[in-house]
């Protein structure tokens, strides 16, 4: 099992590019429970499924399914894993309909591979039962309800596609996959006033320590 820091680990073996990794959070909850942050491209249910086998954890135990944006790395998965685990979705309610293709998204990347419901649509500022807590930042930009999950305690963002963390050097997603790269500024921008220690992207790095400093001198530079 990777656990890249306590209670919060890494699903090895999602995407095959070391230049463009994908990285799927699994997080321990207080009590028995865990939650999963996206799903990854279709397919990856077969190694999220893996994953929990090899390490004895119980499908049943992934209670909820968080999910950064629509993108289909993100929400590939989202159906199939859902199935196999019976966990609750959360999504931004922005994004939530363009989960559901409805209406369909014409914007840059990859749209849903099919409808999904989410079960819980979220709004800026929400509080979340996992990981001992966690709040949800809307993050516009590279989707319109990107959304960010901060665990205030511990200090850690996971920061979704709002960042990206391509050959160790923190940087904004890319503009040919952003929808309004002016958005993306300005929440690069909110989330560095936050206190940060650790920021976990889903492409590439991710950055355990010390990931303040690199999103304020980032933030500055916009």
């Amino acid at each position: 099992m990777t656990e890249i820091l306590p209670g919060i680990h890494q699903i090895d073996g999602v995407g095959s590019s070391p230049e463009f990794s994908f990285h799927l959070y699994l997080l321990k909850d207080p009590g028995s429970t865990w939650t999963l942050i996206d799903t990854g491209l279709p397919g990856t249910e077969h190694v999220v499924a893996k994953y929990l086998e090899e390490h004895h954890i119980p499908p049943s135990s992934v209670a909820k399914i968080l999910l950064t944006h629509l993108h289909r790395d993100h929400t590939g998965s989202l159906k199939a894993v859902a199935k196999l685990t019976h966990a609750k979705s959360f999504a931004h309610w922005v994004e939530a309909a363009f989960i559901l293709c409805d209406p369909p998204y014409t914007g840059p990347g990859s749209p849903p591979a099919e409808p999904f419901e989410v079960t819980e649509r979220l709004k800026d500022g929400d509080g979340i039962d996992a990981a001992g807590g966690l709040v949800a930042y809307h993050t516009p930009g590279h989707t319109p309800g990107h959304t960010a999950y901060y665990h205030p305690e511990r200090k850690i963002l996971f920061s979704g596609d709002l960042f990206f963390g391509l050959g160790g050097k923190l940087s904004l997603t890319p503009k040919e996959y952003t929808h309004d790269g002016s958005c993306a500024i300005i929440s690069a921008r909110h989330v560095a006033r936050l206190p940060l220690e650790s920021l976990l992207t889903y492409h590439g790095g991710p950055f355990p320590k010390g990931a303040g400093a690199a999103v304020r001198a980032l933030a500055s530079s916009l």
